[in-house]
């Protein structure tokens, strides 16, 4: 599986950033173990750019790693921006109290 971002575009270029894609990638992965690989996908490059020395993010590894860390930073953004708006819809339908 890939992030959205990764899969080809019909004009022939990737748009990476995450408010073009609709959704998160780990919520289109029906199957248990595919969230699980999704999330440690992740995680294991987040841990990667953590070590920090003599990283390549243009070579081996470097540049999944940095698809995965992107990944993660969208996937972060969308449920935060979630998040906002369910916060925003339960604010407004609080009764005010006058204090």
């Amino acid at each position: 599986m890939q992030p959205p971002w990764k899969e080809p575009h019909k004009n022939g270029y990737q748009d990476y950033s995450p408010a073009n894609y609709a959704g998160s990638f780990e919520d289109n992965a029906q199957d248990p173990a595919d969230l699980l690989e999704n999330t440690l996908s992740q995680l294991e490059a987040l841990l990667w750019v953590c070590h920090g020395e003599g990283i390549d993010w243009h070579n081996g590894e470097g540049p999944r790693q940095l698809d995965n860390l992107l990944w993660l930073a969208a996937d972060m953004a969308r449920k935060a921006g979630e998040l906002f708006q369910v916060s925003e819809t339960a604010r407004r339908a609080a009764p005010e109290t006058g204090g």
